[in-house]
């Protein structure tokens, strides 16, 4: 199954620094903020970080929705692209940089799949870096995440953003309310039904199979 993910990292921040979790996050913000003016003056070191600390995991993130590495490409692309024209145009994020940043991702996946004209599914990682001398493993590991890819497939849009976020991508339920512009307790909601949907559908994919 998915691993799960400590579910607040400011949190852990806090313990090694010593700092409560609500400094730690007004210190982060504060950090953002001032980052972000940098970017809206189209700094080209500012821009050049911010590319490099999130062109991985949303390149990530769009994969999984799409299945297709060109493709993905192409689309991490463009998110930076939007980012750099509405910095430029001065219509950037003045705060939350990683919640906007993965909200447009989320909005030109579904875009990409209005021009598809079908819905989209949700394509997994698979890591067999530890496996490869265990071919056995590695065919139950693939058996896995068929299973898991095929039952995604059957959730909802909201269903599928919440898991990838959540447990693929790793964030908070704060940064998935922030990324999604919903409240906490909606997050925390629907993810209690997505994995509730998901547990159901990886039981009927797995009877599917196994008739």
């Amino acid at each position: 199954m998915m691993p799960m993910i400590a579910d607040e990292a400011i949190t852990a921040d806090a313990a090694r620094t010593g700092d409560s979790p609500a400094t730690q996050e007004k210190i982060a913000r504060e950090r953002d903020a001032a980052r972000l003016r940098k970017a809206q003056s189209l700094d080209r070191n500012t821009l050049g970080g911010i590319y490099d600390e999130y062109h991985k995991p949303l390149y990530s993130y769009i994969y999984r929705r799409v299945g297709d590495v060109e493709t993905a490409r192409d689309l991490t692309a463009d998110v930076f692209r939007r980012f750099l024209q509405a910095s430029a145009n001065g219509n950037g994020p003045n705060k939350h940089l990683r919640a906007w940043l993965y909200r447009v991702a989320h909005n030109i996946v579904i875009d990409h799949y209005r021009r598809q004209q079908h819905q989209p599914s949700e394509p997994l990682e698979e890591n067999w870096a530890n496996v490869d001398d265990d071919p056995g493993k590695a065919a139950e590991l693939r058996m896995q995440s068929e299973y898991v890819r095929a039952a995604l497939r059957q959730l909802t849009a909201d269903q599928q953003q919440i898991i990838t976020l959540k447990f693929l991508e790793g964030l908070t339920n704060h940064e998935i309310a922030e990324v999604t512009q919903k409240s906490v307790g909606s997050v925390k909601s629907l993810q209690h039904r997505a994995l509730a949907a998901l547990r159901r559908q990886l039981v009927a994919t797995e009877e599917e199979v196994l008739v």
